[in-house]
């Protein structure tokens, strides 16, 4: 695998600083129910429907809530850096278990996809289709993650 559209080894670091604070502010929402102070102002809408017959294109509108766009703008980036930063040594190992993990991801991701369009409808599926623009970097990090850490574990052991 060319190494070359891969972020330098310190990016990886920022990545995992972007990363965590999102993660851990989506479990304390979700499963902790904590309420987080919203955070509003003007942003620039490439495009809103306003109703049936109304659309309008490039307009300032007022946010009053833009939390979520931060966490996920946030997660996606960290995410991005941590996923395709280079390790301290690229070796062909790391490149094929790159290539592979994201192989897995992308099965898996439409796999859950293709299941979602089959059997859930309604505003779920809605809220599935959140899921699914992280559900890709989430499946290949801990693949990637999972067997890099057992494969390190066992070179070690072999010493």
């Amino acid at each position: 695998m060319n190494t070359r559209f891969l972020f330098p080894h310190s990016f990886k670091l920022v990545g995992w600083i972007l990363l965590i604070p999102p993660l851990v502010l989506f479990v304390l929402m979700n499963v902790f129910h904590l309420e987080i102070p919203t955070i509003g102002f003007p942003v620039l809408s490439l495009i809103e429907y306003e109703d049936a017959h109304k659309t309008t294109f490039f307009n300032l509108i007022y946010k009053d809530a833009l939390n979520d766009e931060i966490m996920a703008a946030t997660f996606i980036i960290g995410a991005m850096l941590v996923a395709f930063s280079k390790e301290k040594i690229e070796d062909e190992f790391i490149s094929k278990l790159r290539l592979e993990s994201l192989l897995w991801a992308t099965y898996i991701n439409y796999a859950l996809l293709l299941l979602s369009f089959l059997f859930i409808y309604g505003a779920t599926f809605f809220d599935v289709m959140i899921w699914n623009m992280f559900t890709l970097l989430i499946i290949f990090l801990l693949r990637y993650h999972i067997i890099l850490y057992f494969s390190a574990k066992v070179s070690y052991h072999e010493k």
